[in-house]
């Protein structure tokens, strides 16, 4: 496909971006550990770290690996936690130790977690000790040779940090009894690495940075290859785009996406992380009310999110009286932003929401929407040094205009899955493209605009129907706050449409959606069934799962 899309790229944004000037993600860190060692990094609950604070830590961290547990260049560390002071420490100290991270969801069930710790072969784990209990379901069934617990408050500033931990140990009874007795608590080993000098450790672009699970919803969980070459130049595609926003500001950044996801993970951590910024953690943001209180004691540059976040926050009392005077960008990823939630966050807080779009194999971003144009429902253009194709079934490109499967060429496109040739060459096109499973389209100008996902498209007497146009149209209704739409069977016409819908008020009815559908939708559009639940099922960052509500 013509690279259409280079004639809007703004000025100051290359078509190509350069070879990185670092080796590794370690060289990337230590850089900034030098370069803005007095910079806050990373503050939790009223406690902040320094990058000349994350450096030490990290370098004791890095010590308690390779010379308390010998573990050695390329074995794989599982990071099991949530938002907290920890989760940067763990990361750069298992870079510096030539090691691969692992990233876990702290909320996996001992059947997840053993496929993941099995597969990656991960000799040691640092979890939250709220989920030890589920380590000790499955370690004799892995590799795992060490455990390290953290607790949520032992980072934290005294007495606060005792007070944190008390509260969540025995006045929420939220940290089950586990039984782990070589374990190691994460201060500890922080004081036994301190005792080691850290023996030098190549690292190089060919190198795995991060096993990063996907496709869990489609079969089993593949861990995504991705090396420090594609994480770094995912940096440098994403790095022009983000000083747009903001210029030689200082960027301070709210981090509510949980960085063991890979899109926290990329716009967040690694990103602002080479830009000397600093990442405001939010450990638990389904709690909206406590997310908004934390909101209002930050100046803040940018927020990350997904959909369901930004009309969580739109809703909470609250959060319109929020001084918005600081901030430059908003970005939507992980799942489409829905036009009305769009309008509601450009009233309330003035700025538009950027979209983009990527996933776990293209590391993950593969176009941005530039800044300052008006939200239009585009995930924008192809990053630097990324093409894109829509793709019909045959895996040829299809016209400019045409409906197809999106494929992804660029230097951040993941090495492969973790020990699955014949998965990796399911989604592996000759040439280096990457196969997403999302359907799109592209204008005329270039911008990307996705349909959905290619196994969620609902198919009604031979028509194609999306369930995000669905959705976009339900929850415009008064009354609604979520809404997600499938396909179920129908003996004249294959498939109808049906909604799940989550109410802010309950007087709207099933008949009240169906009548708002019919006079906005074409009738093979319109939802037949409708079902109304108190919430709907969700991954962990937000995404709605329609497969869920499928199944």
């Amino acid at each position: 496909m013509e690279k259409i899309w280079l004639k809007n790229y703004p000025e100051g944004v290359p078509a190509e971006v350069p070879e990185p000037p670092y080796r590794s993600l370690r060289d990337m860190f230590e850089h900034s550990f030098s370069a803005y060692a007095d910079r806050p990094a990373y503050t939790s609950m009223g406690t902040t770290i320094t990058y000349r604070e994350l450096d030490e830590l990290s370098m004791q961290f890095a010590g308690y690996l390779q010379g308390e547990l010998g573990l050695t260049r390329g074995e794989r560390v599982a990071i099991m936690l949530p938002n907290i002071l920890q989760y940067p420490i763990a990361m750069c100290g298992i870079f510096r130790a030539g090691l691969v991270v692992v990233n876990v969801n702290p909320l996996y069930t001992a059947r997840e977690l053993q496929h993941q710790l099995t597969d990656s072969g991960a000799r040691a784990i640092i979890v939250l000790e709220n989920f030890a209990h589920t380590v000790e379901q499955v370690i004799d069934s892995t590799k795992l040779d060490h455990v390290v617990v953290a607790s949520v408050g032992e980072m934290l500033k005294k007495p606060k940090g005792w007070i944190v931990d008390g509260v969540i140990r025995y006045a929420k009874k939220a940290v089950p009894k586990f039984d782990l007795p070589s374990a190691v608590r994460f201060r500890k080993a922080l004081a036994l690495g301190g005792k080691h000098t850290l023996a030098p450790v190549e690292l190089g672009f060919a190198d795995i940075a991060f096993l990063q699970y996907t496709g869990g919803t489609t079969g089993v969980s593949k861990g995504a290859m991705l090396s420090h070459r594609n994480m770094l130049y995912n940096v440098a595609q994403t790095g022009p785009i983000v000083d747009l926003a903001h210029g030689d500001e200082t960027i301070s950044i709210i981090t509510a996406l949980p960085l063991y996801h890979i899109y926290s993970l990329q716009s967040n951590c690694l990103c602002i992380g080479a830009r000397g910024g600093l990442n405001i953690l939010i450990a638990n943001p389904r709690d909206m009310p406590g997310f908004v209180k934390e909101l209002g004691k930050h100046s803040f540059t940018t927020i990350t999110g997904v959909n369901t976040l930004f009309t969580g926050l739109l809703n909470t009392p609250g959060f319109a009286d929020l001084d918005f005077s600081s901030l430059r960008s908003s970005v939507g990823g992980g799942m489409a932003v829905q036009p009305a939630v769009a309008k509601h966050w450009k009233e309330v807080t003035g700025v538009e929401i950027d979209q983009g779009y990527g996933l776990t194999e293209t590391s993950p971003v593969a176009t941005a929407m530039p800044y300052g144009r008006p939200f239009n429902g585009s995930v924008g253009l192809p990053v630097p040094s990324t093409e894109v194709m829509l793709a019909g079934d045959d895996g040829n490109p299809l016209p400019l205009g045409e409906i197809g499967e999106i494929c992804i060429k660029g230097p951040q496109v993941m090495e492969g899955y973790w020990q699955r040739p014949a998965e990796t060459s399911e989604v592996m096109l000759p040439g280096g493209w990457v196969r997403t499973g999302d359907i799109g389209r592209m204008d005329e100008d270039g911008f990307l605009y996705i349909e959905d996902r290619k196994k969620d498209m609902i198919l009604v007497s031979g028509f194609n129907v999306y369930p995000n146009e669905i959705e976009n149209v339900v929850v415009e209704m008064e009354g609604i706050l979520e809404a997600a739409a499938i396909g179920i069977p129908d003996e004249r016409s294959g498939e109808v449409v049906k909604i799940y819908a989550v109410r802010t008020n309950d007087s709207v009815t099933e008949q009240h959606v169906i009548d708002y559908c019919r006079a906005n939708l074409t009738a093979y559009k319109r939802p037949k069934v409708v079902e109304f639940r108190d919430e709907l099922p969700k991954t962990n960052v937000g995404k709605i799962l329609r497969r869920a509500l499928r199944d």
